[in-house]
């Protein structure tokens, strides 16, 4: 999933990004109010973790700006000020979470993927699909016992149309969430779609995927019985 990472705090922000991409999160960062917004208007985020502390910018007016370019994104606040007044009125825009200064990388970890649990609707570790069994926290796809050997792209490429089951992804989309921000000239849609050649070519050796489905000129769905 796609996080940006709106810290003044240099050292804090890539410190953050380092943790998050060990744990298979793509990262942006931004420094300021005004970049934030400039990369909050042209690029897509699953999460926005927001310092309101910025030097040019009220932070909470991100956030009114976000909901009108991606309604979907979910935004954490990360700042040191402590006042209710912040707090409230972060929440009362449409922040999801508040995780005060200082706090341990593991937490917010944590926080991001309840986060996540809520926005996705997921209830359990392990998501059923079909004949399959998707084990999130431990990475790994199993058919009846015997594990599929995904890479870890194609892993998340799996899980993160998973979690949006019932909705269909465009190419761009899934490129931009799993591989990062794009520019048109380098993008080929043709990626996604030999990716997700692969992962059918791997899981039909052990059983159907009816439910991994492709929608003609437009994207690919995850349907799955709740």
């Amino acid at each position: 999933m796609n996080v940006l990472i709106v810290e003044d705090e240099k050292s804090l922000a890539n410190e953050i990004a380092a943790y998050l991409r060990k744990e298979s999160f793509l990262c942006d960062m931004a420094f300021t109010g005004t970049e934030a917004s400039e990369k909050i208007a042209v690029n897509l985020y699953d999460f926005v973790l927001l310092d309101l502390g910025l030097p040019d910018y009220n932070g909470l007016d991100l956030i009114k700006e976000a909901r009108k370019n991606n309604i979907d994104v979910s935004f954490i606040i990360i700042t040191a000020r402590g006042a209710v007044e912040d707090r409230v009125r972060g929440l009362d825009l449409g922040a999801d979470d508040y995780l005060p200064k200082p706090f341990a990388l593991v937490e917010l970890h944590s926080r991001l993927m309840a986060v996540a649990r809520r926005k996705f609707k997921i209830t359990t570790a392990d998501i059923n699909l079909g004949e399959f069994v998707m084990g999130v926290q431990a990475r790994k796809l199993l058919h009846q016992g015997t594990e599929v050997e995904l890479t870890k792209k194609e892993f998340d490429l799996l899980h993160y149309l998973v979690l949006n089951h019932g909705k269909v992804l465009a190419r761009h989309q899934l490129y931009e969430h799993i591989w990062g921000n794009m520019l048109d000239d380098q993008y080929d849609s043709n990626f996604i779609d030999v990716h997700i050649k692969n992962i059918r070519k791997k899981m039909n050796i052990h059983g159907p995927t009816p439910w991994l489905e492709t929608v003609r000129g437009v994207g690919y769905r995850v349907s799955r019985e709740e």
